[in-house]
């Protein structure tokens, strides 16, 4: 069985969390779920959002409080400076904190390639780890997922897709396993050809019609390249090849994901789309708890509907399952090439066509290295990230 998977006998260590990334919509949301269980906050860390942190810092006194930006984390420290809070700046107080002592669950809920170093550190401590950084298992799924069960940590995902499936899976043997099914809103391109999003632009792509998220996952959502991300975490995951994962465009964002059996039934994960649900249940795993989301009313919906992703509108999807297949760097250098090519697209100086070019420019351009060292992958994305960012466009 996939370490993903843990036994029903496990239980939170401790009532203490530590929280990196606690300033972006996923971070906000664990918080309120925090506050509602009663838990206790050991770590706090943010990138460059010092006034949030603060509030975050004063209502929930962690002992650590880091900040990734060495700059903003100076300016933070004069701040706090009547607190009794360790403030931390860089990588390494990263590290420091997700290492926090007393905190028996690190939620990652960092954007991008900087989640990686500090969940294997909190790996290494055999801590669970509520995983909302998708990234961290796109670049490094092979040694995440191989440390994880060396050391004994246990891996629950945040995501809503992944969690659907973790809650699908529970009790099933992965063996059984025929095909796994990701859904997609479709986000706020669905429907539109290819001509249409030609000049699409950054105002556009932010406008999600079910979620509310950060500007970096939205634009990856507008793009499919978010599904394409999340096909490749579920191989690790669940440890299943790239052709046993689907993707379904499901509009009402209602069925979280599914999961088809050797003898044809299916199981899905229903709830109203609310990223508070799948962080409880990752702090509270094997426990259910009662919750602050809605109940889900099917008789006010009345209809779920279903279609196929449209592959020549939207090819990110179609690239990130190929290069799923693809062992070495390879997912790397599309993560950091992706996340240069969105910086560039926020900013105006990248077309919405021109992500998907530029990063299968950088995949054609950057030598994969079939059994890479830690360093290997963490080098590949810098790279490609690099070679995006210095592109003629």
């Amino acid at each position: 069985m996939a370490v993903s998977i843990p036994n029903s006998e496990f239980r939170i260590p401790n009532s203490s969390i530590s929280l990196l990334g606690s300033t972006g919509s996923i971070g906000r949301q664990t918080l309120e779920v925090a506050e509602l269980l009663g838990l206790n906050v050991n770590a706090l860390t943010a990138d460059r959002n010092i006034s949030l942190l603060e509030e975050q810092v004063r209502k929930f006194r962690p002992a650590i409080a880091a900040v990734y930006d060495d700059s903003a984390a100076r300016d933070f420290a004069v701040r706090v400076k009547d607190l009794p809070v360790r403030v931390l700046a860089g990588m390494q107080g990263l590290i420091e904190a997700a290492c926090a002592e007393g905190a028996g669950t690190v939620v990652t809920a960092v954007t991008g390639k900087v989640g990686l170093k500090p969940t294997l550190a909190a790996i290494k401590l055999s801590r669970r780890i509520a995983l909302a950084n998708k990234e961290t298992l796109v670049c490094a799924g092979g040694h995440v997922m191989k440390s994880a069960l060396e050391h004994g940590a246990e891996i629950i995902p945040v995501d809503s897709e992944h969690s659907a499936l973790f809650q699908c899976l529970r009790g099933e043997l992965l063996r059984s396993v025929k095909k796994i099914i990701l859904t997609a809103s479709g986000g706020p391109f669905r429907g539109m050809d290819k001509a249409e999003l030609k000049n699409a632009t950054p105002e556009m792509a932010l406008r999600h019609p079910n979620w509310s998220m950060g500007k970096k996952i939205t634009v990856d959502s507008a793009t499919l390249m978010n599904k394409g991300l999340e096909l490749i975490e579920a191989v690790h995951l669940f440890e299943v090849p790239p052709e046993k994962v689907n993707v379904v465009v499901h509009p009402e964002s209602i069925i979280h994901s599914m999961v088809e059996f050797d003898d044809n039934s299916v199981s899905a994960q229903l709830s109203v789309p609310d990223m508070r649900l799948p962080i409880q249940y990752a702090l509270t795993f094997p426990d259910r708890l009662p919750s602050i989301i809605p109940e889900l009313d099917l008789a006010k919906h009345r209809t779920l509907t279903f279609e196929e992703p449209d592959l020549e509108a939207f090819p990110c999807l179609a690239l990130a399952r190929e290069t799923a297949g693809v062992q070495g760097t390879a997912c790397a250098v599309l993560n950091g090439a992706n996340e240069a090519a969105v910086e560039l697209f926020l900013k105006g100086e990248l077309s919405f066509y021109g992500i998907y070019e530029a990063v299968c420019s950088a995949l054609s351009s950057i030598r994969n290295i079939a059994e890479p060292s830690l360093d290997d992958i963490i080098n590949a994305g810098e790279e490609a990230q690099a070679f995006v960012l210095g592109m003629k466009r």
